[in-house]
């Protein structure tokens, strides 16, 4: 994935002007919430952006959070917006399918639209793996992806759709799938997008 595509889509346009623009990621939030992990729990939200998720995640108490993105610009608008909370958050820029993860380092990984932009298996497979090496046993994986029905780009870029049954699949046996929701996500501009969520546990 190209750093420098999302640093452009970043600094030219508004945090609530992207088409993945929500006041809060309440379909996320909920199976967070779902998961049950304990506020000291390790949480990696995966191409975080200036995304709020970090914000409600910090309000709720959560202590160890983690935002991973490719572009430093989203992230820096995240802390500034933060502002002094922003120091109780690790921040990371770069590619996930790069990352240096601790091993079984991280109880609960959340992704919300980059999966979808792995239009390579090999990319895919790669990405799994860093799942497989960075969750705790037992550690839970949410990911979030356009729908069979959602769009075919997104910022210029193609996409794969999934349904939830195909999305599992993706990530396979050690992935037990606890639940999977269809919903449609309203952009600024008013139109809709179709997201896909599986909820899933990693086995061993």
């Amino acid at each position: 994935m190209s750093q420098s595509h999302w640093e452009q889509v970043y600094g030219s346009k508004a945090p609530d002007a992207v088409s993945w623009y929500a006041p809060h990621l309440d379909e996320s939030l909920a199976y967070i919430r779902q998961a049950g992990v304990g506020l000291d729990a390790a949480l990696l939200d995966v191409g975080g952006g200036e995304s709020t998720l970090v914000d409600d995640l910090l309000g709720a108490g959560y202590r160890r959070i983690e935002v991973l993105d490719l572009s430093q610009h989203a992230l820096t608008v995240c802390q500034q917006r933060l502002g002094e909370r922003a120091a109780q958050v690790g921040w990371r820029v770069g590619d996930v399918l790069e990352q240096a993860f601790e091993p079984q380092s991280i109880d609960l990984w959340h992704d919300r639209a980059v999966f979808h932009f792995l239009t390579d298996a090999d990319q895919r497979r790669r990405y799994v793996e860093q799942v497989l090496n960075a969750l705790k046993p037992g550690g839970f994986a949410i990911v979030g992806t356009f729908g069979p029905e959602g769009p075919t780009e997104c910022s210029g870029l193609p996409v794969a759709r999934y349904s939830s049954e195909c999305l599992h699949e993706e990530f396979g046996s050690p992935f037990q799938l606890l639940d999977h929701a269809t919903s449609l996500h309203t952009t600024p501009w008013g139109s809709t997008q179709q997201f896909v969520y599986c909820f899933c546990r990693r086995a061993h």
